[in-house]
């Protein structure tokens, strides 16, 4: 692989890292898509390294937020969403692998992938934009939000984005959260369902080929964007981060769509 694709793949998952702590998405919903699109790995290798990556990432921001005292995760209800999560994210994984194996060709996996999020996304801006109108709930049983949790899991680690805009969209409606709360319960939640995926794929013994330096690269800019991306986020207002969101989702889109081209 050219040395440049090394700078774009840092480049991507430094950036896509801190636009993942502020909104509190993994950066797994930009790095998957993106790295896609330039078609330089199998969707596999990208799925793996998107996730490690996202791992990392909200590894350093649940365990910083807790060591500084400034933690907004609602431990009964984020755990059991996380543990929820955590078994959807093995099951996702399986699922991922089961329709790769089906597949003649393994590119159009990453078109289902691509449509699956575009649909997500899509869906997510809609509720953004209608946010004021919508009347949310409390949900406090710890089964249903453990069933939550599994569908959450699922969803990203299918489609390999760790967490994505899903993740909050159901945490403003189920759990009536603000933007920052929602944000740090969501970073809790990708923690538990990426470390179950990577455990899942390692057992199983179906870790994708990929060049050792790329994932020590791609590590090392989910932490370095988590770092930076707490420091922005006390920066911001709940507004800011709100309308951050809504641009990134309409970005997703598009790559989405170019990725759904480009695979079919």
């Amino acid at each position: 692989m050219a040395w440049y694709l090394y700078v774009i793949f840092l480049a991507v998952s430094f950036g896509a890292s801190v636009v993942g702590a502020i909104c509190g998405i993994g950066g797994g919903v930009l790095i998957k898509p993106l790295l896609d699109a330039f078609g330089v790995l199998s969707v596999a290798s990208i799925s793996f390294l998107s996730g490690c990556t996202v791992l990392s990432m909200s590894c350093y921001s649940v365990v910083k937020a807790r060591m500084s005292r400034e933690s907004l995760v609602e431990m009964r209800t984020g755990t059991s969403l996380a543990v929820g999560a955590a078994a959807g994210g093995v099951a996702g994984k399986m699922m991922f692998q089961y329709i790769l194996e089906l597949s003649p060709d393994r590119d159009r996996v990453g078109a289902v992938q691509a449509a699956c999020l575009l649909v997500i996304t899509f869906g997510t801006l809609l509720y953004m934009i209608k946010k004021e109108r919508i009347r949310t709930r409390h949900v406090k049983n710890i089964g249903a939000c453990m069933a939550i949790g599994l569908v959450l899991g699922v969803c990203s680690s299918f489609l390999g984005i760790g967490g994505g805009p899903i993740n909050l969209v159901v945490l403003f409606y189920f759990f009536s959260m603000d933007t920052k709360t929602a944000a740090q319960n969501s970073l809790y939640i990708i923690l538990f369902s990426q470390i179950t995926s990577l455990i899942n794929t390692l057992v199983t013994r179906t870790v994708p080929e990929f060049g050792f330096g790329l994932f020590v690269l791609m590590v090392g800019g989910g932490i370095l964007g988590g770092v930076a991306g707490r420091a922005v986020n006390r920066k911001l207002d709940a507004g800011m981060v709100n309308r951050l969101f809504i641009g990134l989702m309409i970005i997703i889109m598009m790559i989405c769509v170019y990725n759904m081209i480009q695979f079919m």
